[in-house]
């Protein structure tokens, strides 16, 4: 297979954004391709896949190279011409000639061939960090290393069908139309497959919010959460308003959700996705610290909390993530989950229900916050069913959730309209439950 020297600039250039500008992969992919717009379908794949595969096994390719694993990780150490001999790596190794060019660093394929037969580490056989090696075995055990393969697999790309525009049959006739073949994904009502990997935020049916890409395994959050018709539903770190959206669906519109995050530009995000998949009950509103959470203080019937977590369940799909994390980051995260679910569990009013969830496979991020948290509050709170999926048990990335039921009577949240000079003003009314 011929290259073009400016494919192979390009593929050096980007790599370096990744280890050394920390950005991200698909950010990094995303801007090179509005730069060269006139590149072909072939020279847009190789591009692609050579970044996603560096990056995804970037120890074991730099390893694979001859270079130092202690410097896998330093910026400065991580030069062009070492560049160069990581994806050199990750060429020979898929069985593929290096292009004849004899300005570039001589990289020998059977030295490459030779390294790749000898003993490594199994993190570095495994392309991660001795940190995560490290604490998956000791929070996983014998899971870990059937796990810890599955991380490297690609991940499949998954639509979310919106029911509010039409549904899972139509959409995969109209999909079929524009030159996609789909499947449907069993147990996962809203889900399907696509069967092979494709861009489709340009296609006609995106723009018309007929789907949302997502994985199928977040598409059971949502339901996850029993909500109804008419509810009024809390999504408390709503960030791009991915599972927002399908609670609107869930509630075929009706009633109330109210999203919210302390990041301002993604809610802005999930303004333009609401206005494009039609659902018109979500509120998008920044939490302005705990004030926020105070106001609503039992005035939701449901609350769902997808917290801030290591996102290690979907390292398939952001492979760069785990270069970019670190033991330290992960105690950070589980003291601020801990947090989180501690202050906006008041949101749920008596005989509501709330969903904790992560797109993580720890247990120390998972099931291990949701006893800590019953252990204090288990007077109050009760748990009523898990869900786990990790990645090695099928084609789902890895997703945790909990659903837990205050106790008490049910309140019932209602809404008062109030006419004023200014408009129409809604108020929230909460009647207390019944004297026992």
């Amino acid at each position: 297979m011929k290259l073009p020297p400016h494919l192979l600039d390009e593929i050096v250039l980007s790599l370096g954004e990744v280890f050394v500008g920390r950005r991200y992969a698909d950010k990094v992919i995303e801007f090179t391709f509005k730069r060269h717009r006139k590149w072909g379908s072939r020279d847009r794949r190789i591009f692609a896949e050579s970044i996603y595969e560096c990056v995804r096994w970037w120890r074991w390719y730099w390893y694979l190279a001859g270079l130092p694993d202690t410097e896998h990780t330093q910026p400065e150490e991580i030069t062009p011409e070492r560049l160069w001999r990581v994806w050199a790596a990750y060429w020979i190794t898929n069985g593929r000639d290096l292009p004849k060019d004899e300005t570039a660093p001589e990289v020998k394929p059977g030295d490459v061939l030779q390294r790749a037969k000898q003993g490594a580490s199994p993190a570095i056989r495994a392309a991660i960090p001795d940190w995560l090696e490290e604490r998956g075995s000791r929070e996983l055990g014998a899971a870990w290393p059937s796990l810890r393969e599955s991380l490297n697999l690609p991940a499949d790309v998954f639509m979310r069908v919106n029911t509010l525009k039409n549904d899972r049959r139509a959409l995969r006739e109209r999909l079929g139309q524009e030159g996609f073949e789909t499947e449907a994904v069993d147990n996962v009502p809203s889900a399907l497959r696509l069967k092979q990997r494709a861009n489709l935020f340009g296609t006609d049916s995106y723009k018309a919010g007929l789907f949302e890409v997502q994985d199928a395994a977040s598409q059971l959050i949502a339901p996850f959460l029993q909500p109804e018709p008419g509810m009024r539903v809390i999504d408390a770190c709503a960030g791009g308003g991915g599972k927002a959206l399908h609670l609107a669906a869930l509630m075929r519109n009706k009633g109330r959700i109210l999203a919210l995050d302390v990041h301002a530009w993604k809610l802005a995000e999930l303004r333009k996705r609401a206005s494009r998949a039609g659902a018109d009950i979500i509120e998008a509103r920044e939490i302005e610290g705990s004030k926020t959470v105070k106001r609503l203080a039992q005035k939701a019937e449901r609350v769902l909390l997808d917290v801030p977590c290591s996102g290690l369940g979907v390292l398939r799909r952001n492979p760069d993530a785990k270069w970019k994390l670190s033991d330290a980051e992960i105690d950070r995260l589980i003291a601020l989950q801990a947090e989180i679910l501690e202050s906006y569990c008041r949101m749920v009013a008596p005989g509501g229900k709330l969903v904790y969830a992560t797109c993580s496979i720890l247990p120390s991020e998972n099931e291990r916050q949701v006893q800590a948290f019953l252990a204090k509050h288990g007077d109050e709170w009760t748990l009523e069913e898990e869900l786990h999926r990790t990645p090695e048990t099928g084609a789902f990335d890895g997703f945790y959730a909990a659903r837990l039921l205050r106790k008490g009577k049910t309140v019932e949240v209602a809404h008062e309209t109030h006419e004023t000079g200014a408009g129409t003003e809604q108020t929230e009314v909460v009647s207390a439950p019944e004297s026992s």
